[in-house]
């Protein structure tokens, strides 16, 4: 590894302690919510479930009553949304999956195990004190912490905060990321390609992984390999963002002006990552505002996405864990050359004869984009190791790191 390259986890951990905190916030209802992060803690307003109901159809007893055998008069119907009367000895009382407990009731008998000839009910199977009985608070009490500042709501966490009652939430506002894409060669999808040009696949899959955390975009288009061009375009996008983004011309090439112009205008604090793909990587500040330039091949774009800008961007919201899942994963594949560098290699987690592994996608190389579509992986093949069949590895899902 060149001395001048510097470690993923060290640029990482840089990053981090780098990164600005967002500190303004706004409120927003539940079902808007999805994606933000917390900016105050979110207390219970009642327990879940709040009353003490029937986990199923059944017949709400008092164990005693249920000894002899003799069967019980049924002197009452609850249904889920109503209250019965206090269960009297030696009654029972029909009852409805959620509906309250009855006072006096210490167990469901569940339907099926019942009896009842329409005078007494009878069974087999007397159940154990508090079978089948969702107890008050058993998920959720009154006054807990639900969830604290700093969290992203997920999809299931609607469910919870609308469980104790949460209409509105207080969330970082959003953050303003400004994309823009470098080289003369970029066309947009429905252009006509001259000779020696490409659609510009970078601007869209940048798009679509910052959407997912909604964040507030502002796309500046392709930038031209122009010196003047370039301190044009990252000059509009430190007045209007919070946070800069752009794919190429941070190389060493006659035509790769990022590097030089972020210089002019700020700072560039790193340059240059050991890892496979996505090496090109700078991180500086322009104008103060802090800048990403990410390499030009579009699958080093998507790795390099989940590895530092996604933790990035989370860190300012105020996220405490950015550290993605690894799991280990045998390996069905070889890889027989030490490489220099840490490899994320576009993978896929598979079943074979009720055994999970992971296979790797054939061509490695960083401009083969439909390589992160067949993937639902990235594994981690560390600078200087070789890899046979069998051998256990690091595995990176996209879900987890991308989304």
């Amino acid at each position: 590894m060149s001395p001048s390259w510097t470690k993923i986890d060290d640029a990482i951990a840089q990053l981090l302690a780098d990164a600005r905190l967002v500190v303004e916030s706004e409120s927003v209802d539940l079902l808007s919510s999805l994606g933000r992060v917390l900016a105050a803690d979110v207390m219970a307003k009642v327990s879940v479930p709040p009353f003490d109901n029937s986990a199923m159809d059944g017949y709400a007893v008092r164990i005693e009553d249920m000894q002899d055998g003799n069967g019980l008069p049924v002197t009452q119907r609850i249904a889920a949304g109503s209250v019965g009367s206090p269960l009297l000895v030696g009654e029972a009382a029909r009852i409805f999956t959620g509906a309250p407990v009855p006072e006096g009731a210490d167990a469901i008998l569940m339907q099926e195990n019942a009896e009842f000839d329409g005078s007494l009910l009878k069974t087999q199977s007397v159940p154990k004190r508090h079978q089948n009985i969702r107890r008050a608070g058993q998920d959720i009490v009154i006054g807990d912490i639900v969830f604290a500042a700093g969290h992203r709501i997920q999809p299931q966490d609607l469910g919870v905060l609308a469980s104790v009652g949460v209409a509105t939430l207080s969330v970082r506002r959003r953050l303003k990321v400004a994309v823009l894409s470098t080289g003369d060669e970029l066309r947009e999808p429905g252009d006509t390609l001259n000779p020696g040009e490409i659609f510009n696949s970078n601007r869209y899959t940048l798009n679509g992984l910052l959407q997912q955390f909604d964040i507030d975009i502002v796309d500046l288009g392709i930038c031209r390999d122009t010196a003047e061009h370039t301190e044009e375009l990252l000059r509009s996008a430190a007045q209007q963002a919070d946070v800069i983004v752009s794919s190429g011309g941070v190389s060493v090439g006659e035509e790769d002006h990022v590097k030089a112009v972020v210089e002019q205008l700020g700072e560039l604090k790193l340059w240059k990552l050991a890892i496979k793909p996505g090496k090109p990587l700078a991180y500086g500040k322009v104008l103060g505002v802090p800048f990403l330039g990410l390499p030009g091949n579009p699958a080093a774009v998507f790795v390099t996405f989940g590895l530092i800008v996604k933790p990035y961007l989370l860190r300012m919201l105020g996220v405490d864990d950015v550290t993605p899942l690894i799991v280990q994963l045998p390996a069905a594949f070889n890889i027989t050359k030490e490489g220099r560098r840490q490899e994320y290699q576009r993978a896929k987690v598979v079943a074979k004869n009720g055994k999970s592994g992971v296979e790797i996608y054939a061509n490695q190389s960083s401009g083969v984009l439909s390589s992160a579509s067949w993937a639902n992986c990235l594994a981690v093949i560390p600078a200087g190791k070789t890899i046979a069949q069998g051998d256990l590895v690091d595995v990176m899902l996209l879900d987890n790191l991308m989304g």
